[in-house]
């Protein structure tokens, strides 16, 4: 199901739609409506707090983005401009509320179905108010559904011993390509071959920087145990219902796969 609502959620990132609500809030650039954006359910939170919740990011590079965006815009009138945004872009996907109305009933039950326990992100957007229509509705269920699974992803990697770093690194040397992911993520050449080291240090790596068959498997189960992790709300609601959800929403989350970049700042997207 991951690979249906994270491009449907992506779109509040990539869609000029999305990137022209925020600039209409005030927040200029990629980054500003990335950060304000995807912090706002928070509220006016600094740099520290999102660091810890989004993983990954480099604390310099949150801190040129926080607490600066709350001086441009309120978290009511970014949270605002996410959601037009987010609506607009699924309605030039084509989307419909009428379409929709029955997959958003069945992704609202699902996200209602999240367990929030130390899961800081799910459980901001779950504290949302829901909205009044359907694509609005899909969008948000998608939203919480999508940082449900980040957050566990977080606890897995943690609880594995990675960094933000090395959790970056491996996936560079795994997919993304580090021109992307480094810069991206704002990590300077020293932490991140401290991180190449690291990873070479516990048999990820071999001497290339190649993945190696032992970091191969042991990442694997690292995705094993965050699949296992965001399971829960699709064992709720039913295999019945899970299956026709999908059914329902896999058209138009390939259309927002396929408007989207083919490297992204944010990593590759799985293919609906």
């Amino acid at each position: 199901m991951w690979a249906l609502f994270e491009p449907i959620h992506a779109v509040t990132y990539f869609a000029p739609e999305c990137r022209a609500e925020f600039e209409r809030a005030g927040l200029r650039g990629f980054w500003r409506g990335y950060f304000g954006g995807r912090s706002a359910p928070f509220g006016p939170v600094g740099p520290g707090v999102v660091t810890a919740a989004f993983f990954g990011f480099s604390p310099a590079m949150v801190a040129r983005a926080l607490p600066g965006v709350w001086e441009l815009a309120t978290p009511q009138q970014v949270l605002a401009a996410r959601s037009a945004g987010a609506r607009a872009a699924l309605i030039r996907l084509g989307g419909t509320d009428e379409e929709y109305a029955e997959a958003a009933e069945l992704a609202r039950r699902a996200a209602s179905a999240v367990e929030l326990e130390g899961k800081p992100l799910a459980a901001a957007n779950a504290d949302l108010p829901w909205p009044d229509d359907p694509l609005s509705v899909l969008w948000h269920a998608c939203t919480v559904l999508r940082e449900h699974r980040g957050d566990g992803h977080v606890a897995a990697l943690t609880t594995a011993g990675l960094t933000g770093c090395q959790s970056l690194a491996w996936r560079a040397a795994t997919d993304s390509g580090r021109d992307v992911l480094q810069p991206a993520r704002g990590w300077d050449d020293a932490h991140w071959d401290r991180a190449i080291a690291g990873l070479t240090e516990r048999g990820w790596l071999d001497s290339g920087g190649r993945p190696t068959a032992t970091g191969r498997a042991e990442f694997d189960e690292i995705e094993r145990r965050t699949d296992d992790l965001a399971a829960r709300p699709w064992r709720k609601i039913g295999s019945a219902p899970t299956e026709r959800l999908a059914e329902l929403v896999r058209p138009l989350a390939r259309a927002a796969h396929t408007a989207m970049p083919d490297r992204t700042p944010i990593g590759t997207l799985p293919r609906p």
